[in-house]
Protein backbone atom coordinates (compact mmCIF):
# COMPACT_ATOMS: atom_id res chain seq x y z
CA UNK A 1 0.00 0.00 0.00
CA UNK A 2 1.15 3.53 -0.75
CA UNK A 3 2.80 4.84 2.42
CA UNK A 4 1.41 8.32 1.73
CA UNK A 5 -2.15 7.04 1.77
CA UNK A 6 -4.17 7.79 4.89
CA UNK A 7 -5.24 4.53 6.49
CA UNK A 8 -8.96 4.29 7.22
CA UNK A 9 -9.48 1.47 9.73
CA UNK A 10 -13.23 1.47 10.32
CA UNK A 11 -15.85 1.81 7.60
CA UNK A 12 -19.47 1.99 8.78
CA UNK A 13 -22.50 1.43 6.58
CA UNK A 14 -25.29 3.97 7.13
CA UNK A 15 -28.69 3.66 5.36
CA UNK A 16 -29.00 6.60 2.99
CA UNK A 17 -32.68 7.13 3.73
CA UNK A 18 -32.13 7.64 7.48
CA UNK A 19 -31.37 11.34 7.97
CA UNK A 20 -30.89 11.11 11.74
CA UNK A 21 -28.53 8.16 11.42
CA UNK A 22 -26.40 10.01 8.88
CA UNK A 23 -26.23 13.11 11.06
CA UNK A 24 -25.26 11.01 14.06
CA UNK A 25 -22.62 9.15 12.02
CA UNK A 26 -20.86 12.44 11.24
CA UNK A 27 -20.11 12.76 14.98
CA UNK A 28 -18.89 9.22 15.62
CA UNK A 29 -15.21 8.19 16.06
CA UNK A 30 -15.38 6.00 12.95
CA UNK A 31 -12.78 6.63 10.25
CA UNK A 32 -15.20 6.53 7.31
CA UNK A 33 -18.93 6.29 6.73
CA UNK A 34 -20.51 4.63 3.72
CA UNK A 35 -23.89 6.23 3.12
CA UNK A 36 -25.80 3.47 1.38
CA UNK A 37 -27.89 3.60 -1.77
CA UNK A 38 -27.61 -0.10 -2.58
CA UNK A 39 -28.60 -3.15 -0.51
CA UNK A 40 -29.42 -1.18 2.63
CA UNK A 41 -32.18 0.85 0.95
CA UNK A 42 -35.46 -0.48 -0.41
CA UNK A 43 -36.24 0.21 -4.07
CA UNK A 44 -39.12 2.46 -3.10
CA UNK A 45 -36.79 4.63 -0.98
CA UNK A 46 -33.92 5.11 -3.43
CA UNK A 47 -34.98 8.60 -4.50
CA UNK A 48 -35.47 9.67 -0.89
CA UNK A 49 -32.03 8.31 0.00
CA UNK A 50 -30.34 10.15 -2.88
CA UNK A 51 -31.92 13.45 -1.86
CA UNK A 52 -31.08 12.90 1.79
CA UNK A 53 -27.44 12.07 1.10
CA UNK A 54 -27.13 15.07 -1.24
CA UNK A 55 -28.56 17.36 1.44
CA UNK A 56 -26.19 15.94 4.07
CA UNK A 57 -23.18 16.45 1.80
CA UNK A 58 -24.28 20.02 1.07
CA UNK A 59 -24.46 20.70 4.80
CA UNK A 60 -20.96 19.34 5.34
CA UNK A 61 -19.60 21.31 2.37
CA UNK A 62 -21.11 24.51 3.81
CA UNK A 63 -19.56 23.85 7.21
CA UNK A 64 -16.18 23.15 5.63
CA UNK A 65 -16.40 26.39 3.65
CA UNK A 66 -16.98 28.33 6.87
CA UNK A 67 -14.35 26.42 8.85
CA UNK A 68 -11.80 24.27 7.00
CA UNK A 69 -10.84 22.57 10.27
CA UNK A 70 -14.30 21.02 10.62
CA UNK A 71 -13.86 17.28 11.14
CA UNK A 72 -16.10 14.42 10.09
CA UNK A 73 -15.36 10.83 9.17
CA UNK A 74 -14.39 10.37 5.53
CA UNK A 75 -17.59 10.61 3.49
CA UNK A 76 -18.27 7.83 1.00
CA UNK A 77 -21.47 6.76 -0.76
CA UNK A 78 -22.20 3.18 -1.82
CA UNK A 79 -23.89 3.47 -5.20
CA UNK A 80 -25.88 0.86 -7.09
CA UNK A 81 -24.16 -1.63 -9.37
CA UNK A 82 -22.26 -0.41 -12.43
CA UNK A 83 -24.42 -0.55 -15.55
CA UNK A 84 -27.72 -0.31 -13.70
CA UNK A 85 -29.80 2.78 -14.47
CA UNK A 86 -29.92 3.45 -10.73
CA UNK A 87 -26.15 3.96 -10.74
CA UNK A 88 -26.40 6.88 -13.15
CA UNK A 89 -29.21 8.38 -11.08
CA UNK A 90 -27.04 7.96 -7.98
CA UNK A 91 -24.04 9.70 -9.53
CA UNK A 92 -26.16 12.54 -10.87
CA UNK A 93 -27.14 13.50 -7.33
CA UNK A 94 -24.41 12.42 -4.91
CA UNK A 95 -21.31 13.55 -6.80
CA UNK A 96 -21.02 17.04 -5.36
CA UNK A 97 -18.79 19.06 -3.04
CA UNK A 98 -18.59 17.32 0.32
CA UNK A 99 -18.24 13.86 -1.22
CA UNK A 100 -14.86 12.19 -0.76
CA UNK A 101 -15.45 8.85 -2.42
CA UNK A 102 -17.69 6.15 -3.81
CA UNK A 103 -18.06 2.54 -2.76
CA UNK A 104 -18.58 0.71 -6.05
CA UNK A 105 -20.34 -2.64 -5.49
CA UNK A 106 -20.21 -6.00 -7.26
CA UNK A 107 -17.26 -5.17 -9.49
CA UNK A 108 -15.95 -8.03 -11.61
CA UNK A 109 -13.87 -6.34 -14.33
CA UNK A 110 -11.53 -3.34 -14.68
CA UNK A 111 -13.87 -1.88 -17.31
CA UNK A 112 -16.56 -1.38 -14.68
CA UNK A 113 -14.14 0.83 -12.76
CA UNK A 114 -13.36 2.72 -15.96
CA UNK A 115 -17.07 3.41 -16.54
CA UNK A 116 -17.35 5.16 -13.16
CA UNK A 117 -14.03 6.93 -13.72
CA UNK A 118 -15.23 8.42 -17.02
CA UNK A 119 -18.40 9.75 -15.40
CA UNK A 120 -16.41 11.34 -12.58
CA UNK A 121 -13.97 12.88 -15.07
CA UNK A 122 -16.96 14.75 -16.54
CA UNK A 123 -18.83 15.55 -13.34
CA UNK A 124 -15.97 17.04 -11.32
CA UNK A 125 -15.18 19.97 -13.66
CA UNK A 126 -18.89 20.62 -14.17
CA UNK A 127 -19.24 21.06 -10.41
CA UNK A 128 -15.91 22.91 -10.03
CA UNK A 129 -14.57 20.09 -7.87
CA UNK A 130 -10.81 19.38 -7.85
CA UNK A 131 -9.77 16.82 -10.44
CA UNK A 132 -9.58 13.25 -9.11
CA UNK A 133 -10.97 14.35 -5.75
CA UNK A 134 -13.60 11.58 -5.67
CA UNK A 135 -11.94 8.29 -4.79
CA UNK A 136 -13.22 4.74 -5.18
CA UNK A 137 -13.39 1.85 -2.73
CA UNK A 138 -14.20 -1.15 -4.93
CA UNK A 139 -16.24 -4.07 -3.60
CA UNK A 140 -15.21 -7.58 -4.61
CA UNK A 141 -18.24 -9.82 -4.09
CA UNK A 142 -17.88 -12.74 -6.49
CA UNK A 143 -15.32 -15.38 -7.53
CA UNK A 144 -14.90 -13.65 -10.90
CA UNK A 145 -14.21 -10.35 -9.17
CA UNK A 146 -11.70 -12.03 -6.88
CA UNK A 147 -9.74 -13.54 -9.77
CA UNK A 148 -9.60 -10.07 -11.39
CA UNK A 149 -8.97 -8.21 -8.12
CA UNK A 150 -5.44 -6.96 -8.80
CA UNK A 151 -6.28 -5.61 -12.27
CA UNK A 152 -9.45 -4.05 -10.85
CA UNK A 153 -7.48 -2.32 -8.09
CA UNK A 154 -5.01 -1.04 -10.68
CA UNK A 155 -7.65 0.15 -13.16
CA UNK A 156 -7.71 3.77 -11.99
CA UNK A 157 -5.64 6.06 -9.75
CA UNK A 158 -8.94 6.90 -8.08
CA UNK A 159 -9.08 3.42 -6.50
CA UNK A 160 -7.84 3.64 -2.91
CA UNK A 161 -8.86 0.18 -1.80
CA UNK A 162 -10.73 -3.08 -2.18
CA UNK A 163 -13.49 -4.13 0.19
CA UNK A 164 -14.64 -7.72 0.59
CA UNK A 165 -18.37 -8.35 0.18
CA UNK A 166 -18.65 -11.44 2.36
CA UNK A 167 -22.38 -12.05 2.15
CA UNK A 168 -22.63 -11.91 -1.64
CA UNK A 169 -19.47 -13.97 -1.97
CA UNK A 170 -20.88 -16.59 0.42
CA UNK A 171 -24.03 -16.78 -1.67
CA UNK A 172 -21.98 -17.37 -4.82
CA UNK A 173 -20.27 -20.31 -3.10
CA UNK A 174 -23.51 -21.62 -1.53
CA UNK A 175 -21.96 -21.48 1.94
CA UNK A 176 -24.02 -22.15 5.09
CA UNK A 177 -26.25 -19.30 6.20
CA UNK A 178 -24.67 -19.04 9.64
CA UNK A 179 -21.06 -17.95 9.85
CA UNK A 180 -19.00 -19.96 12.33
CA UNK A 181 -15.71 -19.33 14.10
CA UNK A 182 -13.46 -16.76 12.44
CA UNK A 183 -15.20 -17.24 9.09
CA UNK A 184 -12.72 -20.00 8.31
CA UNK A 185 -14.68 -20.88 5.19
CA UNK A 186 -13.77 -17.48 3.73
CA UNK A 187 -10.07 -17.36 4.66
CA UNK A 188 -8.83 -18.17 1.15
CA UNK A 189 -10.96 -15.47 -0.49
CA UNK A 190 -10.13 -12.86 2.15
CA UNK A 191 -6.41 -13.61 2.04
CA UNK A 192 -6.43 -13.50 -1.77
CA UNK A 193 -8.17 -10.12 -1.75
CA UNK A 194 -5.70 -8.68 0.78
CA UNK A 195 -2.82 -9.97 -1.34
CA UNK A 196 -4.29 -8.46 -4.51
CA UNK A 197 -4.71 -5.11 -2.77
CA UNK A 198 -1.10 -5.21 -1.58
CA UNK A 199 0.08 -5.98 -5.11
CA UNK A 200 -1.80 -2.91 -6.36
CA UNK A 201 -0.61 -0.78 -3.42
CA UNK A 202 -4.11 0.03 -2.18
CA UNK A 203 -5.93 -0.54 1.09
CA UNK A 204 -7.67 -3.85 1.90
CA UNK A 205 -10.93 -3.59 3.86
CA UNK A 206 -12.50 -6.75 5.26
CA UNK A 207 -16.22 -7.55 5.38
CA UNK A 208 -18.53 -7.04 8.34
CA UNK A 209 -18.93 -9.16 11.46
CA UNK A 210 -22.74 -9.50 11.38
CA UNK A 211 -23.52 -10.68 14.93
CA UNK A 212 -24.01 -7.61 17.12
CA UNK A 213 -24.51 -9.82 20.16
CA UNK A 214 -21.07 -11.41 19.86
CA UNK A 215 -18.41 -8.78 20.73
CA UNK A 216 -15.83 -11.49 21.42
CA UNK A 217 -16.40 -12.89 17.94
CA UNK A 218 -15.94 -9.40 16.51
CA UNK A 219 -12.66 -8.92 18.36
CA UNK A 220 -11.34 -12.30 17.25
CA UNK A 221 -12.45 -11.79 13.65
CA UNK A 222 -10.94 -8.30 13.39
CA UNK A 223 -7.61 -9.48 14.83
CA UNK A 224 -7.59 -12.27 12.27
CA UNK A 225 -8.33 -9.72 9.53
CA UNK A 226 -5.25 -7.78 10.48
CA UNK A 227 -3.15 -10.96 10.48
CA UNK A 228 -4.39 -11.75 6.96
CA UNK A 229 -3.14 -8.39 5.73
CA UNK A 230 -6.23 -6.19 5.93
CA UNK A 231 -5.72 -2.61 7.07
CA UNK A 232 -9.37 -1.96 7.91
CA UNK A 233 -12.81 -3.50 8.25
CA UNK A 234 -16.42 -2.60 7.52
CA UNK A 235 -19.07 -2.55 10.23
CA UNK A 236 -22.79 -2.12 10.66
CA UNK A 237 -23.28 -0.54 14.11
CA UNK A 238 -21.61 2.17 16.23
CA UNK A 239 -21.05 -0.38 19.02
CA UNK A 240 -18.44 -2.07 16.79
CA UNK A 241 -16.30 1.02 16.14
CA UNK A 242 -13.94 0.85 19.12
CA UNK A 243 -13.14 -2.84 18.65
CA UNK A 244 -12.39 -2.39 14.95
CA UNK A 245 -10.25 0.70 15.47
CA UNK A 246 -8.30 -1.08 18.21
CA UNK A 247 -7.66 -4.15 16.06
CA UNK A 248 -6.05 -2.10 13.29
CA UNK A 249 -4.07 0.24 15.55
CA UNK A 250 -0.56 -0.76 16.67
CA UNK A 251 -0.45 -1.52 20.39
CA UNK A 252 1.93 0.22 22.77
CA UNK A 253 4.06 -2.94 22.90
CA UNK A 254 4.20 -3.16 19.09
CA UNK A 255 5.22 0.49 18.81
CA UNK A 256 7.88 0.14 21.49
CA UNK A 257 9.31 -3.00 19.90
CA UNK A 258 9.36 -1.37 16.46
CA UNK A 259 11.22 1.66 17.79
CA UNK A 260 13.79 -0.56 19.51
CA UNK A 261 14.31 -2.49 16.29
CA UNK A 262 14.94 0.74 14.40
CA UNK A 263 17.34 2.02 17.04
CA UNK A 264 19.29 -1.26 17.12
CA UNK A 265 19.57 -1.21 13.34
CA UNK A 266 20.65 2.42 13.19
CA UNK A 267 23.20 1.97 15.98
CA UNK A 268 24.69 -1.07 14.24
CA UNK A 269 24.92 0.75 10.92
CA UNK A 270 26.72 3.65 12.61
CA UNK A 271 29.26 1.14 13.94
CA UNK A 272 29.73 -0.19 10.44
CA UNK A 273 28.31 -3.61 11.23
CA UNK A 274 26.73 -5.53 8.35
CA UNK A 275 24.85 -8.18 10.36
CA UNK A 276 22.55 -6.76 13.02
CA UNK A 277 21.37 -8.96 15.90
CA UNK A 278 18.45 -7.97 18.10
CA UNK A 279 16.45 -10.05 20.54
CA UNK A 280 17.92 -13.30 19.32
CA UNK A 281 17.27 -12.67 15.62
CA UNK A 282 19.06 -11.06 12.73
CA UNK A 283 17.54 -7.85 11.47
CA UNK A 284 17.29 -7.71 7.72
CA UNK A 285 15.77 -4.94 5.63
CA UNK A 286 12.21 -6.38 5.40
CA UNK A 287 12.00 -6.56 9.21
CA UNK A 288 13.35 -3.03 9.56
CA UNK A 289 10.92 -1.75 6.92
CA UNK A 290 7.98 -3.35 8.78
CA UNK A 291 9.16 -1.71 11.99
CA UNK A 292 9.33 1.64 10.22
CA UNK A 293 5.84 1.13 8.78
CA UNK A 294 4.50 0.37 12.26
CA UNK A 295 5.95 3.58 13.68
CA UNK A 296 4.70 5.65 10.75
CA UNK A 297 1.20 4.16 11.05
CA UNK A 298 1.13 4.88 14.78
CA UNK A 299 2.22 8.48 14.19
CA UNK A 300 -0.40 8.97 11.47
CA UNK A 301 -3.08 7.71 13.87
CA UNK A 302 -1.82 9.90 16.72
CA UNK A 303 -0.91 7.02 19.05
Amino acid sequence: MDKKQIILRSWMFVPGDRARMIEKAFRLPVDAIMMDLEDGVAASEKDTARRQIAASLDQVAARLKEDASTHTPSRYVRINAVGHERMREDLALVVRPGLEGLVVPKVETPEQVKIVERILDVREPELKMPANSVRMLVAIESPKGLFNACSIASASPRVIGLIFGAEDFSRELSLPLRREGEARDLIYARSALATAAAAAHVQAVDGVWPDLKDPEGLATFSRQSRRLGFSGMSLIHPSQIDAVNAAFTPTADEIDYARRVLKAFEDARERGEGAVAFGGQLLDYPIVDRARQTVELAESLGV
